[in-house]
């Protein structure tokens, strides 16, 4: 069910921005919810707009209970900019009646400096504990790139981060941690040719 409110409204919204007549402005919006058949409520709600100058945005939102304590969520949104930058985001939520919940959530973008995407999941237990993950990567237009993958386990903490300027010098850094026992990281900076050299700010 989460994928699948992702999907429609993602595709609404790429649908929204695709749509012809660029050149013509405006907005629409559009809600309901309605008592279903498991004793919850299911509703959504949609908008659109539509800049004169080629820009257009687009949105849209689902929820669904059961009356009982559990439920799913799920919104999705894309952007077009006037000078063709673009970008889109989805996240769904589902919860349950023994207090768990899971959730996860993705975005990409491509613009005149950069383009890159995000994706990440957390999970609740029922006993209150975290677990989650989130990986990110951008390229910049003059050569530079950033990659950073995070993870949460078990009230351990693990992040990786690597990055490359557009001279060529890169950075490595990693960071680790328990709960209630503090962290650590590390760093180390390179030269174009792999030689380690300070990093500074």
């Amino acid at each position: 069910m989460n994928k699948t409110l992702i999907a429609v409204y993602t595709l609404a919204a790429a649908f929204a921005l695709a749509a012809p007549n660029a050149d013509a402005a405006g907005r629409v919006k559009a809600r309901g919810g309605v008592q279903n058949a498991e004793g919850g409520i299911t509703g959504g709600s949609a908008s659109a707009a539509r800049g004169p100058n080629g820009g257009a945005a687009a949105r849209g939102r689902a929820v669904k209970t059961d009356g009982q304590g559990n439920g799913q969520a799920a919104s999705g949104g894309a952007y077009r900019g006037p000078n063709g930058g673009t970008g889109a985001r989805a996240g769904s939520t589902t919860w349950n009646a023994d207090g768990s919940a899971q959730h996860q959530s993705g975005a990409q973008w491509s613009g005149a400096n950069s383009s890159g995407s995000t994706q990440g999941t957390t999970t609740r237990n029922p006993d209150g504990t975290l677990n989650g993950s989130r990986n990110t990567n951008a390229t910049g237009t003059q050569g530079g790139s950033y990659n950073a993958d995070t993870t949460y386990v078990d009230g351990s903490l693990n992040r990786s981060v690597d990055a490359t300027g557009r001279s060529g010098n890169s950075y490595e850094a990693t960071v680790t941690g328990t709960k209630g026992e503090g962290g650590t990281r590390t760093a180390t900076c390179y030269d174009p040719n792999g030689a380690v050299i300070p990093c500074t700010r």
